[in-house]
């Protein structure tokens, strides 16, 4: 199925209206302390918030793109993948730890892919009521226009990154990532976790954030969030995904604003972005 600009607009337009309906719902259960369970082990926190939030995103989409599959964080892939046009992937609170806690620092996440090709995407802030959105032909915020521009180089640029991650440090030489963490934190101006890489993403599509990094994401967290940073003007690189694959499935990522140097940047060696990371 081929996609046409005024297709895509359209399935932004329902992956609006789907972020929305989810949205008001979590805005009102916000800082009530939910109950938390975990998924694969403590690091992975979950609510019913999260489950609750999906499932109202499923239905918005099964009423507006009927036969579509549907991936999400919750509930994975539902729909037949043979003869669906629109695969949508769905993260119904992406920061679902801050979520938790009470930090207003999380999104609603949502992406639609037709043909392989990334067509579509909505990320929507509820505590701010921001809704992001990207298209075929550009990115907004609130709609207006998205221009990814900010800092140049590391001595006066933000970056933001979940960088080490537990599964970091376990998996590798714990020395080596922690010396890595600290080429960071010396280059940049300052570093931030802020605990949502859809939403971070989407402000590196806003100009709000220079730089962004992480090595262990999924498809439901970034894919919208990519679609922003690349039509606002931005770069978003993704690393370590397997020959031939989709960008949104590679496991991590580097993303930066317009105009940001990335070769002179710290990054480079941090990403490894010199040997076969990156693709």
């Amino acid at each position: 199925m081929s996609i046409d600009v005024p297709a895509s607009r359209e399935l932004a337009a329902i992956a609006e209206l789907a972020a929305r309906t989810a949205g008001g719902p979590l805005r009102a259960a916000f800082r009530s302390r939910p109950e938390v369970d975990v998924k694969t082990d403590f690091h992975d926190p979950v609510t019913e918030h999260d489950r609750a939030s999906e499932e109202t995103i499923r239905e918005v989409l099964a009423e507006h793109t009927p036969g579509s599959v549907v991936v999400g964080e919750e509930g994975g892939a539902r729909g037949d993948a043979g003869t669906a046009e629109i695969r949508w992937y769905v993260d119904p609170i992406d920061g679902t730890a801050n979520f938790a806690v009470g930090l207003p620092f999380w999104c609603v996440s949502i992406a639609a892919v037709a043909a392989d090709e990334l067509v579509a995407g909505a990320v929507y802030d509820p505590m701010r009521d921001d809704m992001f959105t990207a298209t075929l032909d550009g990115a907004t915020c609130n709609g207006e226009p998205l221009r990814s521009r900010g800092a140049t180089r590391d001595a006066t640029a933000v970056a933001a990154t979940s960088y080490p991650s537990p599964h970091d440090l376990s998996i590798g030489d714990r020395d080596e990532t922690l010396r890595r963490f600290g080429l960071m934190v010396d280059a940049f101006a300052t570093v931030r976790r802020p605990g949502s890489a859809a939403l971070t993403l989407a402000h590196i599509a806003a100009g709000w954030t220079d730089v962004a990094y992480d090595s262990s994401i999924n498809a439901w967290d970034i894919a919208a969030a990519m679609l922003l940073v690349r039509q606002a003007g931005g770069t978003y690189l993704p690393l370590g995904g397997r020959p031939g694959g989709h960008d949104w499935d590679a496991p991590g990522y580097l993303a930066c604003v317009g105009g940001f140097d990335l070769p002179g940047s710290v990054m480079t060696e941090i990403a490894g972005l010199a040997g076969a990371g990156a693709h």
